[in-house]
Order: C-alpha cells, then structure tokens, then sequence
C-alpha cells in the first residue's frame, strides 16, 4: 500500500505549493481541535504533558504543535509532505520547544526515541495503518498515551468502511481544482481493533459532529495507552 501512500503524499505536496504560491494566511490556534470545528474537546485529553516527550504525527503546518509548545511543552513534529513541511518551518522555525521533521512518519518512528505521547489531527487515515500502528507502539514508553482524531464520515454523509482498505477522497482546494487522496477511512471498531492487536488499550472512543448539525461530516477521537508490562518484565 505504500505506492497509495505516496501519491496522497504527492497530493499534500501539491496542496501546499497552491497554497504558498497563493499566500494564504492561516490564524494560530488557541487550542487543539480534534473535530473540524473549534469545539468539543481540546489539548486536555493528552494528559499532563509536563516532562514528556510528545510527538504530532502529520503536524501539516505546525500550527497545533506550535500551540502546545507555546505552553511550555516541547513537541516534535513530523510531516511527510515537503511543501507543508516547509511551510511550518517558514512559520514557527524560531518557536522554542519545536522541532519541525521532515519523513514518512513510520521512519521516523522506527528510529525515534520512545515518546510518553502519541498525538495526530486527523493525519492517521493517510497511512496505511497495517505499517503505521506495529511501528509506532514500540516507539510509545509503556503507561504512554495515544490520541487522534480520524475522518468517521465525510462531507457527503458517506461513512466509514468495514474493512480496512483505503479509498478515494477529495481534497479541498480553496482557489484551485480539488485534489484526489486515498484515505483509510474505518469504523471505530475497526480502530479499536486495529489498537488492540497491536496490544493498546482503548481508554475512550467518540464521534465529534458539527456543533449545530448541519452537515454529516464526523470524526472519531480515540484515546487509547500503552499498558505496563508486568513488573518481572519490566526493562528498566
């Protein structure tokens, strides 16, 4: 699946050369948004994050990862689109307590340092999560969390698939042709299982709707936490 993988890539690289072409001018957040409305739950449900190492995975822009180091918490935050990348950097390099990367996310994971924090704003379902999810457990420290929001159902009320298998997406483009992606788009039970086989525990599972209803677009939020291996097993 990887080849599905990178032409979506090639699609975000796409969406930011439009959009650094066209200038577009993107507020800072005030907040994580884990919906596609600033509503709903925000940066609490990643714990205390004082003294942890965290990690965004597809940060885009760095705008979220921005927020959270402007706090006071060091994040690191890996983009595999180049133009995107480079558009974070244009941004937020001089923002302490960020570190901006450029890779594919498993790469980066299967090198990494372990994280106490695992976090992702809707940037699981472009990857293929049979690659992503047995790379990015080794890299989360036992006890440590995991939270990402993922498309649930999209703008024309189409919802999530049974199976995990990507599918074609459109991508908005504001100023421009939409753009085509392919995205694992899957039912939370299908997440939950996904998490559970590769021995995650699933602490909370919620689909976030528009605050007033007027369109089918969701998302599902999952929160889950790598368990501690019984003490005799336990690597110091």
């Amino acid at each position: 699946m990887l080849h599905i993988e990178e032409q979506t890539a090639g699609a975000w690289n796409s969406y930011g050369v439009h959009h650094t072409a066209r200038g577009t001018k993107v507020p800072d957040v005030d907040r994580l948004a884990w919906g596609y409305w600033p509503t709903g739950p925000a940066e609490e449900v990643l714990g205390d994050l004082a003294d942890r190492r965290v990690l965004d995975i597809g940060s885009g822009i760095g705008k979220y990862p921005a927020h959270l180091a402007r706090l006071g918490y060091p994040v690191d935050a890996v983009e595999a689109s180049l133009a995107q990348h480079e558009r974070a950097v244009a941004r937020y390099c001089l923002q302490p307590g960020l570190r901006l990367i450029h890779s594919d996310a498993v790469a980066h994971l299967m090198q990494a340092q372990p994280y106490d924090v695992v976090y992702s704003v809707h940037g699981f379902p472009y990857i293929d999560p049979h690659r992503l999810l047995p790379a990015l457990v080794p890299a989360l420290r036992q006890g440590g969390r995991l939270v990402f929001s993922a498309l649930h159902t999209n703008s024309s009320g189409r919802p999530p698939s049974t199976s995990v298998v990507a599918r074609p997406e459109i991508l908005p483009l504001a100023g421009g042709d939409p753009l085509s992606v392919h995205m694992w788009v899957l039912s939370p039970d299908l997440w939950a299982g996904l998490l559970a086989e590769q021995g995650l525990v699933v602490d909370q599972l919620d689909v976030l709707t528009a605050p007033e209803g007027d369109t089918p677009l969701s998302c599902t939020l999952l929160q889950a936490h790598r368990p501690l291996a019984p003490a005799r097993e336990q690597v110091p």
